[in-house]
């Protein structure tokens, strides 16, 4: 059946998405969540869009291929007038009209063949490829989006501090008016503010730094990620041990491209070889065309003409000069670069499998450390502040404790939120990254 190009559904979604995003982000005061900010992305990112149209290309490349197999046919239309002069005879007109037919199909060509299949392999490649991109919009979106909520709870975090350690300076100052405390409480405290109004505005920045990059990720201004659902609490993402994850990779996109690159290097030595082989082609023409001839001072002549043929042709290559012998030789060398290029894909997925692998492994008992850590800080606090109400400590330990707990708070915020996107970092180096896993993580965000 000829290849027939249909405009892809994809093409025709993309309006009415684009028209349902846009209603999704008019309101700036409606957060959205990771899976609407992936949906935005998948339809604005540039770099993406531009992978989407390359895969989409390969199929009609793969079909030029396919028709070097299909027989080929064409039409001819022509006239002419000559005009001789003979000292003998006098002048001679000749006019001629034809027009033809001819078609030709190939019957045996292993070169087509070997191109023909090189040509499915570039169509998986192609495909292998725009999984890789899909895979790395997910986890760009996935961190842009958790670096927003990390800026937004860093700059909390220095508020809320800056809150707390105004108040411990209001406190310094009254006790010491009073005469209960000295100038150094009063200091220390002043000094502590200034640095947490230094901090307030690095994380201001940054915020919007952060906000930025996921605007322009997504394509609308202002985007507002919801944030987890409270009480946070992440469910275990690393089912199995290490090795069931490396086990996987060779489905991995690269080393599945890698695998289709070698294909095509061995291919393109059968192509090599099939130099010395013969082609057999199927002719065929048909032909019809009118001559008249004028001899002065003879009457002219007319007629019509028909021509028909049909035959097959068969082409031995006897010598080309060893370019044959010589472009065999090349091939099998770059089979062996893709068959190496192939071992260095499976090794480098399955290394960069195993690193994100005790990476999320790393982040979870972080985690744990850091709650832990967060409740100690709490009481540590409490215990500090009542020792300083009945004058066992000073207001730097105070300072101090309230430092740790919002310190421990933001470390523990921005812990969680590289275990998520740790765990699709985990997923992509695995090659088993799918836009389902935004759908699991957007069920830990708030309603």
């Amino acid at each position: 059946m000829p290849f027939k190009p249909q405009r892809s559904s994809n093409a025709l979604a993309r309006p009415v998405l684009g028209i349902a995003l846009a209603l999704a982000f008019t309101s700036v005061a409606q957060a959205q969540s990771l899976n609407e900010v992936y949906e935005a992305a998948r339809g604005f990112d540039a770099t993406y869009l531009a992978a989407r149209a390359l895969a989409d290309s390969a199929q009609y490349r793969a079909e030029q291929a396919h028709g070097l197999r299909r027989p080929t046919v064409g039409a001819s239309l022509g006239a002419a007038r000559t005009t001789s002069d003979f000292p003998t005879t006098g002048d001679t007109t000749q006019k001629t009209v034809s027009a033809g037919l001819s078609a030709t199909q190939p019957l045996f060509n292993r070169a087509n063949d070997a191109t023909i299949a090189q040509a499915d392999k570039s169509l998986e490649i192609a495909k292998a490829d725009l999984e890789t991109a899909e895979q790395e919009l997910i986890v760009r979106v996935a961190q842009d989006y958790f670096d927003v909520l990390a800026a937004q709870d860093a700059l909390e975090t220095a508020q809320a501090n800056k809150r707390a350690i105004a108040e411990q300076l209001a406190s310094a100052k009254r006790n010491f008016e009073v005469g209960t405390a000295t100038i150094t409480d009063t200091r220390e405290a002043q000094a502590r503010y200034d640095l947490a109004t230094a901090q307030e505005i690095a994380a201001d920045n940054d915020l919007r730094t952060k906000r930025i990059a996921l605007d322009t990720l997504v394509g609308h201004t202002d985007v507002a990620p919801k944030p987890l659902a409270t009480p946070v609490s992440l469910a275990p993402v690393l089912p199995g041990t290490v090795n069931d994850w490396v086990t996987p990779v060779e489905d991995s996109p690269p080393v599945r491209k890698a695998r289709l690159g070698y294909d095509v290097a061995k291919l393109e030595t059968d192509k090599a070889r099939a130099g010395n082989l013969p082609t057999v082609d199927f002719a065929a023409s048909y032909g019809k065309g009118h001559a008249s001839v004028d001899v002065n001072p003879l009457p002219s002549m007319s007629g019509s003409t028909t021509s028909s043929s049909i035959g097959v042709t068969l082409k031995l290559p006897l010598f080309a000069g060893y370019q044959i012998q010589n472009r065999v030789k090349e091939t099998i060398l770059l089979e062996d670069q893709a068959r190496n290029n192939l071992d260095a894909a499976r090794r480098s997925v399955a290394q960069a499998t195993r690193q994100a692998y005790f990476g999320v492994e790393s982040g979870q008992a972080q985690v744990k450390a850091l709650e832990a850590a967060e409740s100690s800080s709490q009481l540590a606090l409490e215990a500090t502040q009542l020792g300083y109400k009945v004058g066992v400590r000073v207001n730097l330990d105070v300072l101090n404790a309230q430092t740790q707990l919002f310190t421990t708070r933001r470390d523990l915020a921005k812990a969680r939120y590289d275990v998520l996107v740790g765990s699709l970092k985990l997923r992509q180096a695995a090659g088993t990254l799918k836009p389902d896993d935004v759908l699991t993580v957007n069920r830990l965000l708030s309603k």
